[in-house]
C-alpha cells in the first residue's frame, strides 16, 4: 500500500503531471521507496478511479496535453489515516548477507570482489546523501516539515554509514 501513499504525499507537496511526478520520485522518494515509471502511472489511474486524486482542468484544452493531478479531500484523509496507522518494522532481507552465510558453507571464492563492489556503491550513495544534506538542509531550515524530511535523509545517511563501516570491517576480517 505504500506507493499510493508516496504518490499522495508527492502530489500534496506539489500538483504534478505523471512525468513530473516520476522525475521527482527519481530525485527524492526513489532513494528510499523505489518504483518504476509504469507503476507510478498505474497507481495514478487507480487513485483517480478511487476518488483520491483528480486531473486538474487544463487552462486551454489541447490534444496530447499533460494531465496534472492534485489530491482531493478524500486523498488527504486517506494519507492521514495511513500515516497514523501503526506498522511493525520489516524483517531485513539482503541477498549479500545470505551469500556470505552461504560462503561460510561452500567457500569464499568471489566474495571479496563483491564486497568491494558493494563498498564502492555504498560510499557513492553516502556521498550523494551528504551532498543533498549540505544543499537542502542548512541550519536555518528548521520548520517541522524540514525536520521530518531531514530525518528521512539522515536515516539514509546512517544506513549508508553502517554499510560502509560494516563492509570495511568484514573485508578486514577476511584479510586476517
Amino acid at each position: 500500500m505504500s506507493l499510493p501513499h508516496a504518490i499522495l504525499t508527492a502530489l500534496l507537496e506539489k500538483p504534478s503531471s505523471g512525468l513530473e511526478l516520476t522525475r521527482r520520485f527519481d530525485k527524492s522518494f526513489g532513494y528510499f521507496w523505489s518504483s518504476t515509471h509504469q507503476q507510478i502511472y498505474r497507481e495514478l489511474g487507480k487513485l483517480e478511479r478511487d476518488g483520491l486524486i483528480r486531473v486538474l482542468p487544463a487552462p486551454v484544452p489541447a490534444r496530447g496535453q499533460k494531465k496534472e493531478y492534485e489530491v482531493l479531500a478524500e486523498g488527504r484523509v486517506e494519507l492521514a489515516r495511513w500515516t497514523a496507522t501503526p506498522q511493525d518494522p520489516k524483517t531485513m532481507r539482503d541477498p549479500l548477507l545470505l551469500r556470505l552465510r552461504s560462503a561460510a558453507v561452500v567457500g569464499t571464492a568471489g566474495v571479496e570482489p563483491e564486497l568491494r563492489r558493494h563498498l564502492d556503491l555504498h560510499r557513492g550513495q553516502l556521498e550523494t546523501y551528504l551532498a543533498i544534506e549540505k544543499r537542502d538542509f542548512p541550519p536555518e531550515k528548521d520548520t517541522m516539515p524540514d525536520r521530518l524530511q531531514h530525518a528521512v535523509l539522515r536515516a539514509g545517511i546512517d544506513l549508508e554509514t553502517f554499510w560502509v563501516e560494516w563492509l570495511e570491517r568484514t573485508l578486514a576480517d577476511l584479510q586476517r
